[in-house]
């Protein structure tokens, strides 16, 4: 934290993160933070950073319910998160339901969607099964109907898709989009351009 503030960062994104998933016996460090709740509250009484926190629209995977999950996430905002990233869902309502969930609960700091464009099928299966997203019936039914190995239909479906799904998530209002690029640039460049076209990006 030190070194981020010598190096004039301003604002981060805490979250616990998750075991290795390829070692089975994996014990995390006995002095390590158990849940981010804690590891923002450490970060929030020593620094003044601006500091953000993962929220779940459709639950995380290890918690017992999503209602327990947002309680989890109040705790965030108590101990001093400011702002919440959620993670990415294929189908808007989980996070419209999402939002209101949060606002019954009292959450009422910035909430920023999450939008992952689908860059393959393969990935799409695999990174589901590990945050727990829905691959909705839309998709499974136009996408599954392309060649696996057309990357470049794929892409194009996923670029459609995600637009789509922004414009609708702007157009409620959203302070922001956050894209999961996964190091592939080039989609979330398509999603951006294709909405500003459209003037969906001047105030977002």
């Amino acid at each position: 934290m030190e070194d981020y503030k010598k190096l004039d960062v301003e604002t981060l994104l805490v979250v616990r993160g998750d075991a290795p998933h390829d070692n089975k016996d994996f014990i995390p460090h006995p002095e390590s933070f158990k849940y981010a709740s804690e590891l923002i509250e450490f970060i929030n009484s020593r620094f003044d950073f601006c500091i953000g926190a993962a929220g779940y629209p459709e639950g995380h995977i290890e918690a017992a319910s999503t209602e327990k999950d947002i309680e989890y996430l109040k705790l965030k905002v108590t101990k001093g998160a400011n702002y919440i990233i959620t993670n990415y869902c294929y189908n808007n309502r989980y996070f419209f339901d999402f939002i209101k969930k949060c606002g019954d609960k009292g959450i009422d700091t910035l909430i920023i969607p999450g939008v992952m464009p689908i860059y393959s099928i393969k990935m799409m299966e695999n990174l589901a099964k590990l945050c727990g997203a829905t691959i909705t019936e839309e998709i499974k039914e136009k996408l599954y109907q392309l060649k696996p190995d057309d990357k470049d239909a794929i892409e194009n479906f996923g670029i459609e898709f995600a637009i789509n799904q922004c414009r609708e998530l702007i157009q409620h209002g959203v302070p922001g989009i956050h894209f999961y690029t996964m190091d592939r640039s080039s989609s979330s460049k398509a999603i951006v351009a294709s909405l500003r076209s459209e003037g969906l990006f001047s105030n977002v």
